[in-house]
């Protein structure tokens, strides 16, 4: 792993490769090894940069004082692209939602495409019945702790108010342990997290900023998985329906954590959107943002 510093602090991050910059990011109490399965079958010639966002795996909390809300968080994906000083980046979404929202803040011109699998959209923050016992855990007394704690008990991690609704296939024990380890042993990571999960969501200003994606004039290949029940499968067609230059596709079998679930089929699918002709070019270039 590298480390980088950006305002927020320090944020650790694996590359492979090299080429054209392909960001791939994760959900809550997750990490860069969400993509261990998938990366190993992506096409060679490009960089792949997979960053431990501040969402409850990393290992460095961050500054004293740090937004760490869902604006700061977006902010955070924002200032680790410039400190790479990354160009024309195909940007992975998956679970978490919030770097849609580059766009709707003007924080997009590092960013030439995006890969949308299922991830928080429109009004779904926090997303269906996990989402929801997240938050409710996070306004209890040591109730992440607890919940971080269930998660490592196998037959608990299948309910569908934990990962029962989030992988299809087990998530192995020692991906769910490495996950909930900063959350449990270090109380500045604890407070980096609470400090997301409390943080206040406007669904009107929800829906606003994912909708600003109409602006978005990279190429967008939306990857959706329809038998999920966490991101509805409506939401995929109306993110592939709003982006103007946007194509859908659909990894059927799989749940939210497609990556995990038929990494293969991720895999193929992406490859051919990265390697393909058609999103060989950036898109016309806007200017860039200062300070």
């Amino acid at each position: 792993m590298r480390t980088i510093e950006i305002p927020a602090g320090a944020i650790d991050y694996d590359e492979a490769g090299s080429g054209p910059p392909v960001v791939l990011l994760h959900g809550l109490l997750m990490d860069h090894t969400l993509w261990d399965r998938v990366l190993p079958l992506l096409p060679e010639g490009f960089r792949y940069i997979r960053p431990a966002l501040p969402l409850g795996a990393h290992r460095h909390a961050m500054n004293p004082g740090t937004d760490l809300s869902l604006p700061g968080q977006v902010q955070i994906v924002a200032d680790l692209l410039d400190a790479l000083n990354l160009e024309s980046v195909t940007l992975v979404h998956s679970d978490w939602g919030g770097a849609l929202f580059l766009t709707a803040r003007g924080l997009d011109d590092r960013v030439a495409r995006q890969v949308i699998l299922p991830c928080e959209a429109f009004d779904n923050f926090p997303p269906g019945l996990p989402g929801r016992m997240a938050a409710l855990a996070a306004r209890l007394p040591a109730g992440i702790q607890l919940a971080a704690r269930q998660l490592r008990v196998g037959w608990l991690r299948r309910l569908p108010m934990l990962y029962g609704q989030m992988a299809r296939r087990p998530v192995p024990d020692e991906l769910i342990r490495r996950w909930t380890e900063p959350v449990l042993s270090d109380p500045d990571i604890r407070r980096d997290l609470l400090a997301y999960c409390r943080g206040r969501l406007d669904k009107a200003a929800l829906i606003a900023d994912t909708e600003a994606l109409r602006r978005f004039q990279g190429d967008v290949l939306v990857l959706w998985s329809p038998d999920n029940r966490v991101m509805p499968p409506a939401h995929g067609r109306r993110l592939a329906a709003l982006i103007p230059r946007a194509r859908y596709a659909e990894i059927p079998g799989a749940y939210v954590l497609s990556a995990l679930d038929e990494p293969e089929a991720v895999a193929r699918t992406m490859g051919a959107f990265l390697t393909s002709a058609e999103t060989a070019a950036a898109p016309p270039g806007k200017p860039r943002r200062r300070g």
